[in-house]
């Protein structure tokens, strides 16, 4: 996929601002880059239980949080261009139908620049049988992503993938503390349900809600390949073996500080070509 003007531009910005000043100045190319973004999601987005108990830290957001030690995409696109403004639009609990009304949001911002990463809900849900429909799931990203392209045709789009449910079970079903957390907040028992179990239904239920986040990503890389603006992470959040250490110890489910900062960096380079 050709890679979108403005991420030359921001590109070429950023080597600006690293490097040292010689001829024009900096700031003729950091005009470019993005004025405005804005970030779609739910809860991880929202750096929820990042900072407290059951709350959302949208400081501590991976995309637009404002937090130094995160270093999120808002942070180290102001570097370039100290003017730019963020937009929170994600929503804790979402799932993809709530997509288009987030993008809606985008859209009357104006902004230039947008981070999408949602379907961890659509996948963790109270059963097995509760979890979105892939159908359903590309049906409601596809009409997000028009709702994005057609109100702001010149901006771009950086989509990540959700990341591997089942790597949670992997680092923490030994944990008594995160099994106690999964337990009394009823915490994504489509796939946490019985996790010490070794029995041959339960492992093949994990498999198959796996299965099932690996297919929705399926879509966001398909969908986001339609557009030129568009640009998927590659599987880059899915793939990464994230550790018990990025979770918050209120719940084990969402990335504490160091997770949202993790988050960040990946994120970041696969949106930029780093």
């Amino acid at each position: 996929m050709p890679t979108p003007r403005r991420t030359l531009t921001l590109l070429a910005a950023v080597t600006l601002v690293l490097a040292p000043a010689v001829g024009s100045p900096a700031a003729a190319d950091a005009a470019q880059v993005p004025d405005a973004m804005a970030s779609l999601g739910d809860s991880i987005t929202r750096g929820f239980n990042a900072c407290g108990f059951f709350v959302d830290c949208t400081s501590r957001s991976w995309s637009t949080g404002s937090y130094a030690t995160v270093n999120s995409h808002y942070l180290r696109l102001r570097e370039a261009n100290p003017s730019a403004v963020a937009h929170n639009d994600a929503r804790s609990g979402a799932k993809v139908a709530d997509l288009p009304g987030q993008a809606d949001r985008a859209v009357s911002q104006g902004v230039d620049h947008v981070t999408i990463l949602i379907g961890a809900n659509d996948a963790c849900t109270s059963s097995e049988a509760g979890m979105t429909t892939v159908a359903d799931f590309e049906s409601r990203f596809r009409t997000a992503m028009g709702r994005l392209t057609t109100g702001l045709p010149e901006a771009s789009v950086f989509v990540s993938s959700i990341p591997d449910v089942k790597r949670l079970w992997e680092v923490g079903r030994n944990s008594s503390s995160a099994r106690a957390a999964w337990s009394a907040f009823s915490i994504c028992q489509s796939m946490l349900a019985d996790p010490r179990s070794t029995d041959p239904a339960d492992a093949e239920r994990r498999d198959r809600v796996r299965q099932r986040v690996s297919d929705y990503n399926a879509v966001l890389a398909r969908v986001c390949a339609e557009q030129a603006r568009c640009r998927y992470d590659g599987g880059a959040v899915f793939s990464h073996p994230f550790a018990l250490s990025h979770l918050s110890t209120w719940d084990y489910f969402h990335p504490n500080t160091s997770g949202q900062r993790l988050l960040a960096e990946i994120t970041y380079t696969a949106a930029f070509d780093l």
